[in-house]
């Protein structure tokens, strides 16, 4: 026969619920305890060419498939990064989705990737298109209809662009986000490698949180 035994915490008569399987009912209550330390500051990079608040984060830029164009952000020396989404501006006048900007489907594409010294993970390859980037984030943020669909207007000066938001958390399941581990290698990178210079605007921040 088992024991009937409660699991207290705190001092103040909490129990904890354990079914006939012997699980623990446990509650995540999106935030971190008050009693955990050790937390960081709100995180908002660009990608940028060096990987860091200094490069440049101007993605016009002419790439190749032998000759990529790169743009990431980098783990810190000493905080674990956890970027929570990519939010990505594509922007050119009468852009569409079926085009990149309003320039035909590039040929090569971008490659979204996550890489760290155990190798790296591919997110996605040959995005060519506005669609390609919108299927990449499931359609977030979701507005429009008809061919104005998930287009933005006046995005860059009186130019149309398309604003999709790539959420780790909704997309992969990942609870605080993507994670850079401080002090390695890791990095989330995008690959460019064809000509998307004569667009009118293109980036992508990442926004998260750190924690030392």
């Amino acid at each position: 026969m088992g024991i009937d035994t409660q699991i207290t915490g705190s001092g103040k008569g909490n129990t904890a619920d354990v079914t006939d399987e012997r699980a623990v009912f446990i509650q995540t209550t999106g935030l971190p305890p008050l009693t955990q330390t050790g937390l960081g500051n709100i995180y908002r990079q660009y990608l940028t060419d060096n990987g860091t608040s200094t490069g440049s984060n101007d993605m016009l830029v002419t790439g190749t498939a032998t000759a990529p164009q790169l743009f990431w952000t980098k783990a810190d020396p000493d905080y674990d990064i956890f970027i929570n989404s990519l939010s990505f501006v594509i922007s050119d006048a009468s852009a569409t989705l079926n085009k990149f900007g309003n320039i035909t489907a590039l040929t090569n594409g971008c490659e979204l990737v996550i890489q760290s010294s155990d190798g790296e993970i591919v997110i996605a390859d040959s995005l060519k298109t506005n669609f390609e980037f919108v299927r990449l984030c499931q359609g977030n943020p979701a507005f429009g209809d008809g061919t104005a669909a998930f287009r933005a207007g006046n995005v860059s000066g009186s130019s149309e662009g398309y604003i999709p938001v790539l959420d780790f958390r909704v997309v992969f399941g990942l609870q605080w986000g993507l994670r850079l581990r401080a002090g390695t290698e890791d990095k989330i990178l995008l690959r460019i490698k064809d000509d998307v210079s004569t667009i009118d605007e293109f980036n992508c921040i990442a926004y998260g949180f750190t924690r030392k």
